[in-house]
């Protein structure tokens, strides 16, 4: 698993002049702790006919692009990014439980400023080694009607003190398609 501050407990810093706290776009995932990640809890499992297919659609439009028309952020990574956030969007995710088979995860959400986020289900329950995966949904609503920057947050899935499976979330507000921040 990974963290967001450093070896000294301190926030990680971005590298450059000046120095500035970093962000999801510096540190992607975070620092990595190798102790953690023998025993994470859950993963976000994605195939390379997943990768195969995102980077396919990304070229251009393709047959078999519907998934990801227009929704490259669709793709089951262990982060997510809204790129153009008008009114509000929906993202699916499923996690696999790689921990013990009898487990319940409950999901707290740190927005992104001016944008409300909900999960659904907001709790989920792994019962024996039946079900073993489970989807679910993020949707994201713009509080602000402004052009603006990305904002940061994050989606944690919490079991008890035993697990914390972090993803970090970016989402930036638009107003119109052609309007772009270059900052």
């Amino acid at each position: 698993m990974s963290s967001v501050t450093d070896r000294f407990g301190m926030p990680i810093q971005a590298e450059g002049v000046p120095r500035k706290l970093a962000d999801p776009f510096d540190f992607g995932g975070g620092h990595i702790n190798p102790d953690k990640a023998m025993d994470p809890g859950l993963v976000y499992d994605v195939d390379a006919a997943e990768y195969t297919k995102f980077f396919n659609c990304t070229l251009g439009p393709k047959d078999d692009c519907e998934t990801y028309a227009g929704q490259l952020y669709q793709l089951n990574l262990p982060s997510i990014a809204v790129p153009d956030l008008k009114d509000y969007v929906t993202v699916w995710r499923t996690v696999t439980n790689v921990g013990p088979a009898d487990a319940t995860y409950r999901a707290v959400v740190e927005g992104p400023a001016g944008v409300d986020v909900s999960v659904e289900p907001s709790v989920i329950r792994f019962n024996g080694s039946a079900n073993k995966k489970a989807a679910f949904q993020v949707t994201f609503t713009t509080r602000q009607r402004v052009q603006g920057g990305f904002a940061f947050g994050s989606l944690t899935w919490l079991e008890g003190s035993t697990h914390s499976v972090r993803i970090p979330i970016a989402v930036r507000t638009v107003i119109q398609d052609f309007v772009a921040d270059t900052s």
